[in-house]
Parts: C-alpha cells; sequence; structure tokens
C-alpha cells in the first residue's frame, strides 16, 4: 500500500500521470467486466470514470494536471470513432437495401431521444441554456459540445450529459430490449447507437458484430443529422 502511494505522489507529478492512471483503471476494470461475464452493470467505461474520479478527490489531483496525460487517449477518440466505419463498408450492400428504413428509424430515434429530454426538462422546470445543453444528449460528446454552442447552451455540460447517456444506455439497453422482445442483433445496435452513441456502440460491438456494425451506423447517422437539423429547429422556437 505504502508503495502504491509513492507511485501514485510519483506519477502525478509527470504528464504521464493521466494517461497512466488511466490504462491501468480500464485494465482492471475490463478484467472485471469479462470475468462476470460482461455483464452490463460492470460497464468499464463506468467504473473506470468513477474510480478515476473518487481518486482524483482524494489525491486532490486538479483535472488539468490529469488530462495533461490523458489527451492522448482523447487524442485517439477520433481514429476509434472512423474505424467504426469499416464493419459498415463491410455490410455495404445490405445497408443501401435498407437506406430508406435506417433514415426514417434514424430520424425517429433522435426525434425521440432529443425531444423527451427537453420536454421533461422543461416540464421541471430547467433554464433555457439547459435545455439547449440537454438536446444533444445522445450525440457524441465532442459533437454536442459543437452544437450545444451553435444552440446556446452550455458545451461542459453538455458533454456531461452525453457521457451519462451513453452509460444509462449501455448499461441499461440489454434489459429493456429483452422486456420489449428486441432480439434481432441489427435492431438492437441500432437502438443502442442511436440512444447512447459511442459508448453504446463499444458495448453492442463486445455483444454482436452485427448489433456493433449497426449501432456505428446510428452513430454516425444521427452526428449528421443532429448537426443539419438541430440549429435550424431551435431557430423556430
Amino acid at each position: 500500500m505504502h508503495s502504491f502511494v509513492e507511485l501514485w505522489v510519483y506519477l502525478s507529478a509527470t504528464p504521464l500521470f493521466g494517461l497512466t492512471a488511466t490504462l491501468v483503471t480500464y485494465v482492471l476494470a475490463q478484467t472485471v467486466y469479462e470475468r462476470v461475464g460482461q455483464a452490463p452493470w460492470a460497464n468499464p467505461v463506468l467504473w473506470t470514470v468513477l474510480t478515476l474520479a473518487v481518486l482524483l478527490t482524494l489525491s486532490g489531483t486538479a483535472y488539468p494536471t490529469y488530462f495533461a496525460g490523458a489527451q492522448f487517449i482523447h487524442f485517439l477518440l477520433g481514429p476509434a470513432v472512423v474505424a467504426l466505419a469499416w464493419p459498415l463498408w463491410q455490410r455495404r450492400a445490405e445497408l443501401r437495401a435498407r437506406a430508406l428504413a435506417v433514415l426514417a428509424a434514424a430520424l425517429a430515434g433522435g426525434a425521440a431521444a432529443a425531444g423527451s429530454a427537453v420536454g421533461l426538462g422543461w416540464a421541471l422546470g430547467l433554464p433555457a441554456p439547459v435545455l439547449r445543453s440537454l438536446a444533444p444528449k445522445s450525440i457524441t460528446a465532442p459533437v454536442a459540445m459543437g452544437i450545444a454552442e451553435q444552440l446556446g447552451g452550455i458545451p461542459a455540460l453538455a458533454a456531461a450529459f452525453a457521457v451519462v447517456t451513453g452509460l444509462v444506455g449501455a448499461i441499461s439497453a440489454k434489459y429493456l430490449l429483452d422486456a420489449l422482445r428486441i432480439s434481432q442483433p441489427e435492431v438492437r445496435g441500432f437502438a443502442l447507437g442511436t440512444a447512447s452513441h459511442g459508448i453504446g456502440a463499444a458495448r453492442a460491438m463486445q455483444v454482436h458484430a452485427d448489433a456493433g456494425a449497426y449501432a456505428g451506423l446510428a452513430l454516425g447517422v444521427q452526428v449528421v443529422l443532429a448537426a443539419l437539423l438541430m440549429p435550424f429547429i431551435a431557430r423556430l422556437f
């Protein structure tokens, strides 16, 4: 234990601190996730975030100090999202045949995700900037931040809403879709990607290859639709 504290103190003074802490925590969380049969409640992203938050709080480590190293992982998010296009390319003929159905489902899913969040927030009396930050909650965080800024929302708040939405979807989707007796991997994956963006897509990819491909497709379509339609719709209100 003493050695661990010494190591933590040493690393916290170097730029590699954030990178090392994130990788070690994630590997441990992933190991537990595999040991319990990839149970949704053991989602490694969720437990990595919670563990790092506790460690940073208890050690008094400032977030900029942590992010100085963790930004290397942040940089890799872009290539990781682009890599989701590969399984889609492998299924391009199938997707071409289902193009209209995919577009209709994406429009309905995106409208339901944004509309329900904003409507519920409005009913609870949340202020306008918070409502505008809630609207892109089902879009991947970097894009959600940009859209929220265009809408007059708060980018940092939009990022937090997006991460929470992704985690809730990744953890609860299996139980909800099982209860609705939806068994097709393509449908489950598309629903997960539509509601829970990249975090949901990562979960779908671990469960079934087709589910992962359709989750990645849903993620990409939602990004395009939200970037085009949300600013336009916001001007109407």
